[in-house]
Formats: structure tokens, C-alpha cells, sequence
């Protein structure tokens, strides 16, 4: 009986075996935990647990499995999810021509939430076998100003987890309090390695838990701590790179009905997959070079590429595209007029402030960006893109404004993307329908949002997320250029000028 017909079977370390679906060759039981890694969601098991599957299968790094760690109250449905089938789960790789090709991942091999146990949690990192940490909190799980980048003290929840006898609940008091006591007992310090799409992730992520442990230290008289932090731990650079929408309903479904896997959370992704890795490491790592992983000694050029091509481009089509009505981001870039205003972007503004790429031929990546964006088969929402805006365009398209700027090169287009973002923040579409804004800062940004037909420059003199650009002429002309045009003319309309312009 076909995977089709037959009633699904719900995955699970007893079932696996039995599936149509290729899985696990390596016996799980054999596999230890050598990673510990903070942000279970899509992105990470799409990637690094990726990676370690293929490891595995071919006997290696078998001793390096990851024990999965949540500290959001959104995490306990991921903890429910995957203790419910032994941390097992189905990735899908979604292809243009709309074929599916899915595979059961087994290198998580348990997963704590550490709300329930903090204890737990940092004896898990503070045991010697433990010699990887890893990070996918997203941009704002760093605790940063997006301007200073310094660590915010003042966060509430970081000060409660200084506070003297207090159980940590933050990420940096949980693994600086494994930290301390691996220095305590005399066992190598662990790696912290951060996935996050943060130019220089493994400097910002040395630069927060070492501000954490300098706070820790004063709190609880240990002067040395921070010190010891910044001369033992490694902190790698890493870029990291694979189209990973939301899963939904639908592909927990069609999951069950083309495969006969009753999954309570898959991952489905592009095919296209990229990880490049500083090589950096306290206590060794897997061999993830004989797995595709590209082992540097410089992440930066393929970072600022990663960052300033393809994040700063879905920042780029989304708030435009939503604006003009679409939802879906491939219905987005299978249209000619964003798929040119996209190249421009990356070849007239983006591409200057790049550094030559290793091995790279941007060329080839710009147009193939495209090509992926368009892949109608992943299903990538362009309100997923617009999310969080005010975590990314601080980190992604602010940096090369201003370094244009300071060149003396044309920023029409980064100029336009910011507009496009201030509009959009109004949560009014251009047929009157409410937008639901998605950030952190949601309800300033609408407030601010709100006055600029009024104050056209109140949205970009935000100087928390664009420092002085509101002071530059060069940006603020074109800024309100289309600003302007999008509200007397709506998205296309000025999308169609830009690229005319550009020509």
C-alpha cells in the first residue's frame, strides 16, 4: 500500500525504520551530545543539524550530537514537537519544478526547555563531553543597541539573572554560569558559535557574553571572570545560508499524505544550502569541511555578500511587494519589474561595498538570488520578510547606505527600500486594508509612522536604528522622493520610475 493511501504513521525513533522516506543509517543510540544549541526553530534544523546528519551517516561526528535548548515560552511547542518523536523530524527540500525530496533528521538527540530545569541546561554545557555552543536567537536575541552595539544592562531580564542567588533565565546567564563552573573544575572551555544573520555574529556574540560575564563578575566580586572569557572561549564567524519559510499547516499535511509521515513539525527549505565557518574552535569540531561546509580563515567577504545581497534584497521586495498586493515572494520576484529593481539594487549599491569573495563569481550569485526568490515551490511569504524590520534594516541596508554615502556613491535605491519600510509601517496597504506589523518596536514605529505626512523625515530620524542618515542630504532627497511617490502614486508606480531612472 502506497505512503498516499495508507494511514500516516507518527515518527518516532520505533517507526523510522519503517518509513518510505530515506532516514537515519547510523544507529542513534551510539550518538552522544558533543553540541548544545539555544534557538531550535526551522533555520537551524534546515542548516547545522543538516549538516551533522550527513556527518553522521557516514560514521563521523558521532559524538557530537545536539541537545536542543529553549528559553522563550514560544520554544515549548517545539519542545512538545520533538520530545513527542525523539527529537526525529522530516526535512523537505522543495524544489522549483515542484518535486519534494524529504529526509528524517536524527542528529538532535534530546532537548530541554530550560525553564523547566535550569539546573539541567548548565550541567549539560558545564560537562566536559559538551564542546560546542550554538546560537540561532535571531538578530535581536544578541541584547545590543543596533547603533552602539553594546550590550543592554538594563534589560530587565538580564538584571534579574544578575541578581545575587538568582537561577538564570537568559541565554548569557545560563551559559555564563556553565562557563564558570568549566573554569572552576578545570575543563576546557566550550566554543560559542553563532548561526545568526549578523555581520561579524561571532564578534557580537564575544562582545555581549563578555559584557554579561564582566557584569556577573562585578555583581558577585569574581574581577577575573570576563578576562578569562575573552582569553579562553572562541567565538567563530560564521555565514550561513538556506531559504527557510514558517512551516504551516499545509505542509504538515502534504507531509502525511505524500510520504506517510504523521510529523508534528517538518521543516521544508530550498535545495540550495551554504555554510561558511571561521576556523576557530576551543575544543575541536566536527570535520564539517568533508560535509560541505566551507572552513575559512575570513568569513567577512562572504558575510557582507550574504548580508548585503540577499537579506538586504528580501528587505528590498518585500515592503514594495506587499504594498502592491502580493504575498507570496516568488509571485514577487517572477515579476520583471522587482526582479530589475532587485539586480540594480545589488549591482549599483550593494555590490561597491563589497570585498572580493573567494571562489565567488557575483556574476553568477546576483541572478541566481533571483532565481531562488522565484522558486514557487518553497512558498516563502512576504510577510515573514517584513517582520522584525527593525531588527534587520539596522544590520543589513543601514551599513551600506552609510558607506556609500561617506564614498560619495549614489543611494537612490537604499534610500527607496527604507521609504518603502516607513510606508509600510503606517499597517495601511495602498487598498486601505490594516497591515499587521510585526516588530519588536511595532507600536513606535506605527506612532512615528503615522506622523510622516505631517513630518516627512520623523521615521528615519529614529537615530537608535540610522544614526545620522537623516542628517545627509544625499539620502534624505532621495528618501523622500519616494516617500512621496508612494503615497501619491502607490508601489508601482514608483518602482517604474526608479528602474527607469537606473537605466
Amino acid at each position: 500500500m502506497s505512503a498516499a493511501t495508507s494511514t500516516p504513521v507518527k515518527l518516532s525513533a520505533a517507526t523510522v525504520g519503517s518509513l518510505d522516506v530515506p532516514g537515519p543509517t547510523y544507529d542513534r543510540s551510539q550518538v552522544t551530545t558533543g553540541i548544545v544549541h539555544f534557538g531550535v526553530g526551522g533555520f537551524h534544523r534546515a542548516h547545522q543539524a543538516m549538516y551533522l546528519d550527513r556527518l553522521m551517516s557516514e560514521g563521523k561526528a558521532l559524538d557530537m550530537g545536539i541537545c536542543g535548548v529553549g528559553v522563550m515560552p514560544f520554544d515549548l511547542r517545539m519542545r512538545d514537537a520533538l520530545v513527542s518523536q525523539d527529537c526525529l523530524y522530516t526535512l523537505v527540500l522543495k524544489d522549483a519544478d515542484g518535486s519534494w525530496e524529504p529526509r528524517v533528521i536524527g542528529s538532535i538527540v534530546e532537548y530541554l526547555y530550560a525553564p523547566d530545569d535550569p539546573e539541567a541546561v548548565i550541567e549539560k554545557m558545564a560537562d566536559p563531553a559538551t564542546r560546542i555552543v550554538s546560537l540561532t536567537v535571531t538578530e535581536g536575541g544578541y541584547n545590543f543597541s543596533p547603533v552602539t552595539g553594546k550590550f543592554d544592562a538594563t534589560n530587565p531580564k538580564v538584571v534579574a539573572d544578575l541578581q545575587a542567588g538568582a537561577t538564570p533565565q537568559t541565554v548569557f546567564g545560563l551559559v555564563t554560569e556553565a562557563l564558570l563552573r568549566r573554569r572552576d573544575r578545570g575543563v576546557v572551555p566550550f566554543t560559542i558559535m553563532s548561526c545568526d544573520n549578523i555581520q561579524g555574529n561571532g564578534h557580537i556574540a564575544q562582545e555581549v557574553f563578555t559584557a554579561y560575564a564582566r557584569l556577573k563578575g562585578e555583581a558577585s566580586g569574581d574581577a577575573g571572570l570576563a578576562d578569562w572569557v575573552a582569553e579562553h572561549v572562541a567565538f567563530p564567524n560564521s555565514m550561513v545560508d538556506r531559504i527557510t519559510p514558517v512551516t504551516t499547516d499545509e505542509d504538515r499535511a502534504q507531509v502525511a499524505e505524500r510520504f506517510g509521515v504523521e510529523d508534528a513539525w517538518p521543516v521544508v527549505c530550498e535545495p540550495f544550502t551554504q555554510w561558511v565557518l571561521e576556523e576557530r574552535f576551543t575544543d575541536g569540531r566536527p570535520p564539517y569541511d568533508e560535509v560541505g561546509v566551507e572552513v575559512v580563515p575570513d568569513v567577512e567577504p562572504y558575510e557582507l555578500m550574504k548580508l548585503r545581497l540577499l537579506n538586504a534584497s528580501h528587505q528590498a521586495l518585500c515592503y514594495f511587494g506587499y504594498l502592491a498586493g502580493y504575498r507570496l515572494v516568488h509571485e514577487v520576484c517572477q515579476d520583471p519589474l522587482f526582479a530589475t529593481f532587485l539586480l540594480d539594487y545589488m549591482n549599483r549599491e550593494a555590490t561597491p561595498t563589497l570585498q572580493p569573495v573567494p571562489g565567488i563569481d557575483l556574476d553568477v550569485y546576483k541572478p541566481q538570488l533571483i532565481e531562488r526568490f522565484s522558486n514557487a515551490g518553497v512558498r516563502d511569504t512576504v510577510a515573514r520578510l517584513c517582520a522584525e524590520s527593525s531588527d534587520r534594516i539596522p544590520k543589513w541596508l543601514v551599513p551600506v547606505i552609510k558607506e556609500n554615502v561617506a564614498a560619495g556613491r549614489d543611494v537612490t535605491l537604499s534610500a527607496a527600500i527604507v521609504a518603502s519600510w516607513a510606508r509600510y509601517d503606517e499597517a495601511v496597504d495602498e487598498q486601505g486594508e490594516p497591515i499587521e506589523v510585526v516588530d519588536q518596536l511595532a507600536d513606535q514605529l506605527k506612532e512615528i509612522a503615522a506622523r510622516q505626512k505631517d513630518e516627512p523625515l520623523a521615521f528615519v530620524r529614529n537615530t537608535d536604528l540610522f544614526g545620522d542618515l537623516a542628517e545627509h542630504e544625499e539620502f534624505t532627497k532621495p528618501y523622500l522622493a519616494t516617500l512621496a511617490s508612494l503615497h501619491e502614486r502607490g508601489s508601482r508606480a514608483t518602482l517604474e520610475d526608479l528602474v527607469a531612472n537606473a537605466r
